[in-house]
């Protein structure tokens, strides 16, 4: 190695750096090509979303189609077992009004907690955390009529377990 030569050092066949034009150039041309790859990706991504949403609204359509298909035979079923029920009621000794009557307040209390399962889930779709959020930005006043929710006290931390390391 010559006097002021490293190791890595291109040497003297190394070229001469090309000209500001063509480097210019250069990067011209590859900026168009990442363009047009990039467009090429978000045509092909559009496609893709467009496939896929056009999949998921045929097998919404066919999951709703089982769907009423699955309600159907459900309710003829239930029907069925309660009868089933109400003739073993019947059959060990019950009158045919108390076996029915029975089974009613069964299907009732049934249903009563349905409802009531129902209502608690549709109060979850309330947004209640987003609208209070919104609230706070200033973008989306609550009507006055609603209460204002109680602040909830801290939690004492849990004891320690006797195994806990000190």
């Amino acid at each position: 190695m010559g006097e002021g030569e490293h190791t890595g050092d291109a040497g003297p066949q190394a070229g001469a750096p090309p000209p500001l034009d063509e480097t210019i150039r250069q990067v011209g041309d590859a900026g168009r090509e990442a363009l047009g790859a990039t467009a090429d990706s978000l045509r092909a991504l559009r496609a893709l979303l467009s496939a896929d949403i056009a999949m998921a609204r045929s097998a919404m359509g066919r999951a709703l189609a089982w769907t009423g298909v699955a309600v159907v035979f459900g309710a003829s079923a239930w029907l069925l077992a309660t009868a089933a029920a109400v003739a073993l009621m019947q059959r060990l000794g019950l009158s045919w009004l108390s076996a029915l009557s029975i089974a009613a307040l069964f299907n009732i209390g049934v249903c009563a907690l349905a409802a009531w399962r129902t209502a608690r889930f549709f109060d979850y779709m309330g947004l209640h955390a987003t609208r209070r959020q919104l609230s706070r930005m200033g973008l989306f006043q609550e009507d006055e009529d609603e209460p204002a929710p109680a602040p909830q006290p801290p939690q004492a931390p849990p004891p320690a377990s006797p195994e806990a390391p000190r």
